[in-house]
This record gives structure tokens, sequence and C-alpha cells, in this order.
């Protein structure tokens, strides 16, 4: 995740090593979807990174998914983190207006924290 400014992008990494783990390969099981994060550093929709988080095949990787994701996230940075940290539940911030999103509701309700490994620091 080279050449980010974002501190969502600390995070996936720390999340593309976690996919190697025994724990990760459990997670891929289990969940088996397709997130594409669109992360904006202040305001969405401006200046947004994409970052795909791959639950089927257990890859973390930048840039638009090629394809049909399961769901697609729109958030600043700020948001993303407290979503991922458990900081923010992640559906009082879609009412909120803190995120975006499109594709598969029920796909949507399965991105919660649990899904992150427990960052070290950031």
């Amino acid at each position: 995740m080279d050449g980010s400014s974002l501190k969502s992008a600390q995070l996936l990494e720390q999340m593309r090593l976690h996919m190697a783990t025994d724990a990760g390969k459990e997670l891929t099981k289990k969940v088996s979807l397709v997130y594409q994060l669109n992360v904006a550093p202040k305001k969405l929709g401006v200046d947004e990174e994409i970052f795909v988080v791959d639950l089927k095949k257990g890859e973390v990787t930048k840039g638009p998914y090629k394809g049909k994701p399961d769901a697609t996230f729109s958030f600043t940075d700020a948001d993303f983190l407290s979503i991922a940290t458990g900081k923010m539940n992640p559906q009082i911030a879609f009412i909120r207006g803190a995120i975006k999103i499109k594709g598969s509701i029920s796909a949507a309700q399965k991105f919660t924290p649990d899904i992150f490994p427990k960052p070290s620091k950031l």
C-alpha cells in the first residue's frame, strides 16, 4: 500500500499480512466476499484511493476491483479507521451518511470490525 498518505492504508497493509495467517484463512472461508473500499482523505468522493479486500482469495490490493465487488463502500479516512477499529458502528455510520454503500446489503452487513486484525499501532 505504498505511496498512500492515508492512515487506512497502514491498517489495510496489516490486513494484507493478516490474510496469510491461519486466522486470515479462516476469515476467507467464513466471509467469502469481495469489498471495494473508496477512501477519501477528508471529503467523500474527493481524491479517493481505492482498495480491494478480497475475502474469497484472501488478499488486499490497491486499485479498483476487476469485475463486480459484492459491496463497495465510500468513506473518509477517519471514518474508515473508526469503523475498522470498532469505535463507530457501521450501521450508525450509514444512517448518519458517513458511509455510502453500493451493491449487496447482506454482503455489506458482514463488513464489521471483526474482519480486521486488531491493530498493533497506527
